[in-house]
């Protein structure tokens, strides 16, 4: 089984999604180390108990933050 980490929840903007069985608010009850350094996050539904699982690259990590490195300044 990997390893689970836990991150500040703060920290993180994580939307809940809505479980696809009752419609309710799932909660997210772990994530783990995803393929390419990407976050595997579990949901638990706590009315009907269902499961779903969702891979999410870590925005830090994506190919869509080359902006970060480009030329982008504060104005002056």
């Amino acid at each position: 089984m990997p390893l689970a980490h836990s991150t500040e929840p703060s920290l993180l903007p994580i939307e809940r999604p809505r479980c696809p069985k009752c419609q309710g608010r799932m909660m997210l009850a772990r994530i783990e180390l995803g393929p390419n350094h990407s976050d595997l996050r579990t949901f638990e539904c706590p009315k009907c108990e269902h499961v779903h699982k969702m891979v999410v690259e870590d925005p830090m990590n994506s190919v869509k933050s080359g902006w970060q490195n480009g030329g982008l300044r504060a104005p002056e």
